[in-house]
């Protein structure tokens, strides 16, 4: 139908009237069902015949990021966010007669990091920022600095002084809600600005804390000399006096009254004479602290994603100790500790001897540390398909966590816990 010269100017004065029209906003979000499943943990088997197949891990990362992230039109996150990419970027030379390639597990693997960075950017997210608390020369010991420079991601700087965080110098600070060690803790900006998403690829390697998953690869979000969890009283009690105003000043008090109270409710491994990890002994207190802090930590930072890549995992102390697991296995969804409690069963491990889960669900950070309560989904090809967690295999991955009298050095935590 043809129209005359008056409906045609009566079409434009109506939009006109209208207003302009809004352009779509282009944005990305996880997979539907992953958001319609918050709780829930999802398991990538991938087809990695070697650790080092460069070719094989980059490919796994780029096909994950492409079923688990898609595209929308304004909902979701704007692609004009800025995504903050935290790895465990921890990275050893050949020493201790140990090649390089004895020790490639010791962080997230860099060709499946660099996968599923090329999958975002497909969907045309652009605004990059690589945040870590170790330094430039661990990082590119696995080409991690070069894989950056190449598709344009920011690497944050490491460095401060103390003068930098009191003048807020690419440094944000958070107030600990309901702190126990920490009142505020600062972070490497731009994390928890407004306009930022967080996607956490934590390795799958055994720890002195049991296992450096999603939730302990946080840590490394906190700027120096914050970031040290793991020193004991000596990181509480004998930090500089710049850093005390920082401290719940009833702290001592606080640890102490919790860990004797945890010691009466029968924790595990709490009666040890310690475990030695990278050359340094920890006490049960020292796990008590670590665990507090941690979880200071986890309630001051918004993950939009939780992954943990283990497509090889790592036992031993998370250095210089122990061995890589070929195991095929990538852990994903929303929920951190949930991600970790499942982590822990398929490394061999059973949650409830690991006291940080259980001292989060005492601080309302999570509702369960059971793994059975937890939905698991297995991510196919087709989609994601309900399974029970006896249906995916375990890998060993021993740790050097408090061991018990007589213990081996190496051991795994896997005595009966009554979850009742």
């Amino acid at each position: 139908m043809t129209l005359t010269r008056r409906e045609l100017l009566a079409a434009a004065a109506a939009g006109s009237a209208a207003g302009p029209v809004r352009a779509a906003r282009p944005c990305f979000s996880l997979h539907p069902f992953i958001e319609q499943n918050p709780d829930a943990v999802f398991i990538r088997r991938t087809r990695v015949p070697h650790k080092l197949d460069a070719e094989a891990k980059r490919g796994e990362g780029l096909a994950l990021a492409r079923s688990i992230f898609v595209h929308r039109e304004d909902s979701g996150i704007p692609i004009t966010h800025r995504v903050i990419l935290k790895t465990n970027a921890t990275s050893l030379a050949a020493g201790r007669n140990r090649t390089a390639e004895d020790l490639w597990g010791t962080g997230t693997d860099p060709q499946f990091y660099e996968g599923l960075v090329l999958g975002l950017q497909a969907l045309g997210v652009s605004r990059f920022h690589f945040i870590d608390s170790t330094s430039y020369p661990d990082w590119n010991l696995r080409g991690l600095l070069d894989i950056n420079d190449r598709l344009g991601v920011v690497t944050e700087d490491p460095e401060r002084r103390m003068r930098h965080l009191r003048e807020g110098w690419r440094t944000n600070w958070s107030v600990v809600p309901e702190g126990v060690v920490y009142r505020r803790i600062p972070h490497y900006a731009p994390l928890n600005e407004p306009d930022t998403w967080l996607l956490n690829i934590a390795k799958w390697k055994a720890h002195s804390m049991g296992l450096t998953q999603a939730v302990k690869n946080e840590q490394g979000l906190v700027a120096r000399p914050f970031t040290n969890f793991c020193g004991g009283w000596r990181a509480v009690l004998g930090v500089s006096d710049e850093m005390k105003p920082e401290i719940d000043p009833h702290a001592e008090k606080v640890v102490t009254d919790l860990f004797e109270n945890h010691r009466r409710l029968g924790y595990r491994r709490y009666d040890s004479a310690g475990s030695s990890g990278n050359g340094v002994r920890l006490l049960p207190i020292d796990q008590e602290i670590w665990a507090q802090k941690t979880c200071d930590n986890a309630s001051t930072i918004r993950t939009g994603l939780a992954m943990v890549e283990g497509i090889y995992g790592r036992d031993g102390d998370g250095f210089y100790v122990g061995d890589d697991r070929l195991a095929n296995l990538v852990l994903f969804g929303k929920d951190k500790f949930r991600v970790d409690i499942v982590g822990l069963w398929l490394a061999g491990h059973e949650p409830g001897n690991v006291h940080l889960y259980r001292i989060a669900r005492e601080r309302g950070l999570t509702r369960t540390f059971n793994p059975w309560e937890i939905a698991v989904y297995e991510w196919t090809d087709q989609g994601p398909a309900a399974r029970k967690l006896s249906d995916i295999p375990r890998t060993p991955l021993r740790t050097v966590y408090l061991p018990r009298a007589g213990e081996p050095a190496l051991h795994l935590l896997d005595e009966p816990f009554d979850y009742a």
